[in-house]
């Protein structure tokens, strides 16, 4: 029973590790077609964002919410003087945010130094047999799924997620039809950050507060983008049941280490088998069908 519940609780943290890293990369990557490599780097201005504010003495739920302003400020910035330029061009926006990463790394550490003074987990913990699980950790799934409903409601029920449809299918008709292309771009990239500021505020109590500690995030988040595919909502949630049911099965038999190796395996195996992901894999799936019809 014990065994079975410690089971339970390590995939519902690394579902909500998988899908809250992986959301804002899966949207500047799946819609924009830009590959940021700083994603982990806008997760830690989230987090020191948050952190830096509560030490200032700020109420925990309110120093998260600044720090997600601030990482949606600085993404602005961010897409206003480089992204813009590197649309279409993606080797080169890989090295531009590569690039940014290390400058955001050593501007961090020369700033605030090696490390920041850490933010207690609150909630406490769930006792169960011998063992226990940090409650806060179990709460972050569910905070997960409201996220990743918050984004199907954006990208399918709002105007401007009809015009990032739009953008991203025909740019050149969407602005023939008045729709203000770079505008939407520059929204798309300031969610997209926003999600990441978002993850680095959740997760601001969990973590080791130091300059790298983005790295932790990213391998998760472009493993969940390449595994679930083109569609963000969709890809990003079976991406995130399926490696965190892998992490968790494999951490629980043979360690943590072992676990982040099994994630890497199932990726490069996706690759190989479904180049487009599982969304890409039933796309074509119901395209043949309808074909067949």
């Amino acid at each position: 029973m014990a065994n079975g519940l410690n089971l339970l609780f390590q995939f519902l943290d690394s579902f909500a590790f998988i899908v809250l890293a992986a959301a804002g990369l899966a949207i500047v990557f799946g819609i924009m077609g830009v590959i940021n490599l700083a994603h982990g780097e806008f997760i830690m201005v989230g987090a020191y964002g948050t952190t830096l504010s509560y030490n200032a003495g700020i109420p925990l739920p309110l120093a998260m919410v600044v720090g997600v302003l601030v990482t949606t400020a600085f993404g602005v910035v961010v897409e206003r003087t480089i992204i813009k330029r590197l649309y279409d061009r993606l080797a080169d926006s890989m090295v531009a945010t590569w690039g940014l990463s290390l400058v955001m790394v050593q501007a961090a550490r020369i700033i605030f130094g090696n490390s920041l003074q850490q933010i207690g987990t609150p909630l406490g913990s769930i006792a169960y047999g011998d063992f226990s699980y940090s409650a806060y950790r179990i709460l972050l799934s569910g905070v997960s799924l409201a996220v990743l409903a918050v984004v199907y409601y954006v990208f399918t029920r709002t105007d401007y997620g009809m015009r990032a449809r739009a953008t991203i299918q025909d740019e050149t008709m969407a602005r023939s039809l008045g729709v203000d292309t770079e505008r939407t771009y520059m929204t798309t990239f300031a969610f997209g950050s926003a999600l990441a500021g978002l993850t680095g505020a959740l997760y601001a109590p969990t973590v080791t507060m130091v300059p790298g500690l983005g790295g932790s995030f990213l391998v998760e988040a472009f493993v969940a983008v390449v595994v679930g595919g083109p569609s963000v909502v969709v890809g990003t949630t079976l991406a995130g049941g399926l490696l965190g049911f892998i992490n968790a099965l494999f951490s629980n038999l043979v360690g943590t280490f072992f676990g982040r190796i099994a994630l890497l395996v199932t990726a490069i195996v996706m690759i190989r088998f479904l180049p487009d992901g599982i969304t890409g894999f039933v796309d074509r799936v119901r395209e043949r069908r309808q074909e067949a019809a």
